[in-house]
């Protein structure tokens, strides 16, 4: 998840979905802040009720990991995606592209509404995904925070690039230039507005997947079926589509996107035996109910 964050057009939370862990991750979010409610109103024995149910054993390695990945990822994958950029958006196509399969199969039944909500996520993602990107300079440290509260809400939400989000509001070099200097001033103002935007969000996400679960994955394959306009491996550089022309890695960017795709496949294949067989954690993972 802290690898695809770093990558405009990749979601986090698409993996997250792949993975089978993004309903407990909502969760476990949507606790986190009841047991901050709970503490800041001095209710000690609802706090740590709530405590329980933010799947800790999952949640804290999850953290760890998508904060080391992203440190190594912001020096290493962008300048493999400017070095090949039509091949790694080929492999992220048919990553993202296979994992279109994941709500589809978690649907208890197509209805013509879903289908209605699905086209109109597409349409906003497939827009959002051609937005030109912005020069930010210098940024104000008001917003920095602001921008990193729109931006989290993206990253957990399969289909819709946080990284993406950033470029869009001219903040994506000078978040990656702030990672490798460490600029905790920065930092830290973006993690407080990631806080801030999470924590409502997720409540918000909880309630959905709760109360409209087959309408949330109706919107979810549309946003990540739109989202794939960003990760076509050939662009102009005013993010407009074109057609691969002599001189493009047309055979290789195939090979990357089927490959990518075959990988995805064999996780759908591998969490579904596991699933069938009685994994508790799997069962758990793959639970409509989040």
């Amino acid at each position: 998840m802290g690898a695809a964050d770093v990558i405009p057009g990749v979601s986090g939370g698409t993996i997250a979905l792949i993975v089978g862990v993004y309903e407990r991750i909502i969760q476990a979010l949507h606790a986190s802040t009841s047991v901050a409610a709970a503490l800041v109103q001095g209710r000690w024995p609802v706090a740590r009720r709530h405590l329980q149910r933010m799947h800790l054993g999952l949640l804290l390695p999850l953290a760890t990991g998508i904060v080391a990945a992203i440190a190594v990822g912001a020096r290493v994958l962008p300048p493999l995606l400017e070095a090949h950029p039509a091949p790694m958006r080929g492999l992220f196509l048919g990553l993202v592209g296979a994992s279109l399969a994941i709500p589809l199969l978690r649907l208890s039944a197509w209805r013509s509404r879903y289908a209605v909500l699905a086209l109109g996520a597409a349409g906003v993602a497939f827009l959002l995904a051609g937005l030109p990107t912005a020069d930010g300079g210098d940024p104000a440290l008001l917003r920095v925070f602001a921008t990193a509260a729109v931006a989290i809400c993206a990253m957990i939400v399969p289909g819709v690039s946080g990284a993406f989000l950033l470029e869009v509001f001219g903040l994506y070099t000078a978040t990656l230039d702030a990672i490798n200097a460490r600029d905790l001033v920065y930092l830290a103002t973006f993690a407080a507005g990631a806080a801030v935007g999470l924590g409502g969000f997720a409540r918000l996400l909880h309630y959905v997947l709760q109360h409209y679960y087959d309408a949330t994955m109706a919107v979810l394959i549309g946003l990540i079926a739109g989202a794939l306009r960003a990760l076509w491996p050939f662009l102009e550089s005013d993010r407009s589509l074109r057609w691969p022309t002599e001189s493009d890695p047309v055979g290789l960017v195939i090979i990357l996107a089927v490959g990518g795709a075959a990988f995805i496949g064999l996780l759908i294949w591998w969490g579904h035996t596991r699933e069938h067989r009685g994994d508790p954690a799997e069962a758990t993972a793959g639970s409509r109910t989040p």
